[in-house]
């Protein structure tokens, strides 16, 4: 089982987001059975296997083991994945493109770069696990509470600094066997509360 899977297909991403189908790819993270499971969604056993099968169809969930129960052979499944994300390019027709009016100010082109990120490290994953070979990767993430706007500016401005000179320092456009890497960072207002789906007159930064 792989820890994360990108889903890129719109059909494996329809199938994923049918709410029992979802209850089920949570519960495969160990491996059970329709029956077992049955009692898990409340739903009869044909009914699970109907989901299974569609679940199956789509490379999400595998054959784990067969059990022999006298007559009647079990099908043990388990999921493919413990983790499942979306691919934006399971929307590709509207997924952000963050060559489209970059603006390092736009929350849109923040959206934009994160998407991209989600699919390209998908694409990786996939590829490395074919592969059998590790994917090397870094992140870094903190929260940091800023005392006015005008030190959240002075930390952009900072930031924007220090990644150029490491780019400058670093980057070999024509060094013999090197390999392109893209490096991201953002910066965003933590998220403190729930807001309304759609909030009529709400500032998320002012109300946090």
């Amino acid at each position: 089982m792989d820890e994360v899977a990108v889903i890129e297909d719109p059909a494996a991403a329809e199938v994923a987001l049918d709410p029992v189908r979802a209850r089920l790819l949570a519960a495969l993270v160990e491996p059970g059975s329709a029956a077992a499971l049955a009692a898990v969604v409340g739903l009869p056993r044909q009914k699970v296997n109907y989901h299974l099968r569609a679940l199956e169809r789509h490379g999400l969930v595998e054959l784990a083991e067969e059990r022999r129960r006298g007559n009647v052979v079990e099908r043990v499944m388990r999921a493919t994945a413990a983790e499942f994300v979306i691919s934006p390019a399971a929307l590709a027709a509207v997924a952000p493109d963050p060559r489209r009016r970059p603006d390092q100010l736009s929350a849109r082109w923040l959206v934009a770069l994160a998407a991209r990120t989600v699919r390209e490290v998908g694409r990786l994953i996939a590829g490395a696990n074919a592969a059998g070979k590790p994917l090397a990767t870094y992140a870094a993430d903190a929260e940091v509470t800023f005392a006015s706007a005008a030190d959240r500016a002075a930390f952009a401005t900072e930031l924007q600094a220090a990644v150029a000179d490491l780019v400058r320092r670093y980057h070999s456009a024509d060094a013999p066997g090197g390999r392109k890497h893209r490096f991201f960072a953002g910066l965003h207002p933590a998220i403190t509360r729930d807001f309304p789906t759609h909030p009529e007159n709400s500032n998320p930064e002012q109300e946090n």
